[in-house]
């Protein structure tokens, strides 16, 4: 079991700190959206189209040139395999591809046989403590119950006990759009092509190249880590809010600590690590309690550039949940949340949502009329009076309502709209 590696309050400096920079590095990584359309690149090849043109020969006394520059002779009595970048078109639109090409013979154990071929890739890249396999975003090309990438397509028969193919023969082309790479960057990946009997798993051949390829998108570990990190950072923000008012209440706390543990994917906790953890918040507390602060612009932008859209919804929504904890929203809280809401880039209709969802009108200290109904003092009478007709007609048809708080709230909202009305209106 991996250990809980705690990094809290690090480097508190003049402007800000970060913290819960690292509450555990381990994740469960769901499989990747299947976004992307498959396609069906050679999977009709067989070893004619293979070897057309190209002389077949039990023993052949004739060696071409490889068309490939190599450290030394190519040698053409084995399996050979290389890989190029390709950009190819598919109908009006282009994608880019590797293209595998072999050469070289295939030694089958008798004279007529069926085979397969498959294709694997390997991240080789260090320093990861091992290598990682590429993954597939497409079904049709992952290994069974495994995203694992695996390319598999029917040869066909055998014609000799040696097959010799003289020429660079292209056999797959593979859709980088099929593919998830572990990490962004410069990449170094192995390509694993093996040549099988139809029937069986005894190899024929199998022959091994590299190619380095600059990854432009976040990888599926990646991804993994963003995970963690923009929910780590949730818990900061949550704390902010919190202290937002000069006042940590315990209801407030046992919120943020019951989401993370909810949220926050933690190995199975054993009391080591439970302390561990408790010992993170303790000191968390003790933070925002000494009157320290934190950098919640930088923090918001950064969760935008890792985290889906879907994340920063959530976060905000535990954050508008920390400040309806104990009963009653500051303005401090609000302006906070308004805040947030822009950093998180949240459309300000759904923001408004948010807030009338979660945040009642009789919770405010003082009522901002601006975040409850979306009117504003640079509006002319005509556009206030469009934006709080809107409010009207949503909530005058919830006072009827079975359920006694939703009749409240439309009550109340229904008494806010009406005092609008008067100061924006007239």
């Amino acid at each position: 079991m991996d250990k809980i590696l705690m990094s809290i309050l690090i480097g508190v400096g003049a402007s800000a700190s970060m913290i819960f920079l690292s509450l555990i590095h381990r994740v469960k990584f769901g499989e990747l959206i299947n976004r992307l359309r498959s396609g069906d690149f050679l999977s009709n090849i067989t070893i004619s189209g293979l070897i057309k043109h190209v002389k077949v020969t039990l023993s052949p006394k004739k060696r071409t040139k490889p068309s490939i520059e190599f450290s030394g002779e190519l040698d053409l009595t084995v399996l050979n395999c290389r890989v190029t970048l390709s950009k190819q078109q598919d109908g009006d639109s282009f994608y880019d591809a590797f293209n595998v090409e072999m050469c070289g013979s295939i030694h089958a154990r008798r004279d007529v046989q069926s085979a397969t071929l498959s294709i694997s890739i390997v991240d080789t890249t260090g320093p990861e403590p091992k290598t990682n396999p590429v993954q597939a975003l497409v079904k049709q090309w992952q290994m069974p119950d495994s995203p694992v990438f695996i390319y598999n397509a029917k040869l066909g028969k055998l014609p000799h006990q040696v097959t010799t193919i003289q020429e660079w023969t292209s056999i797959a082309l593979l859709r980088l759009d099929w593919l998830a790479l572990p990490r962004k960057g410069k990449r170094e990946l192995m390509f694993i092509t093996s040549i099988f009997p139809a029937e069986g798993r005894e190899q024929l051949a199998c022959a091994r190249c590299y190619f380095e390829y600059h990854n432009r998108d976040y990888g599926y570990l990646d991804f993994k880590e963003n995970i963690q990190r923009s929910k780590t950072l949730a818990v900061a923000l949550a704390f902010t809010v919190s202290a937002a008012d000069g006042k940590l209440y315990g209801c407030e706390i046992e919120l943020i600590k019951n989401w993370s543990r909810e949220n926050i994917d933690l190995p199975e906790t054993s009391s080591k690590e439970g302390r561990k953890l408790d010992k993170a918040f303790k000191e968390t507390i003790s933070f925002f309690r000494e009157g320290n602060t934190l950098n919640s612009h930088d923090i918001c932008r950064e969760i935008v550039g890792i985290a889906p859209p879907s994340d920063c919804y959530n976060i905000l929504n535990l954050c508008l949940h920390v400040a309806q904890a104990n009963g009653y929203v500051t303005s401090e809280e609000l302006n906070l949340l308004k805040d947030f809401s822009i950093w998180l880039e949240i459309e300000a209709d759904k923001f408004r949502e948010m807030v009338q969802k979660v945040l009642p009108v009789n919770m405010y200290e003082v009522k901002d009329v601006e975040t409850i109904l979306g009117v504003t003092s640079d509006m002319n009478k005509e556009k206030a009076r469009r934006r709080l007709n809107k409010e009207y007609s949503k909530w005058s048809s919830r006072v009827t309502n079975s359920d006694p708080e939703i009749q409240s709230q439309a009550d109340q909202m229904l008494k806010l709209i009406a005092e609008a009305r008067n100061q924006y209106i007239g």
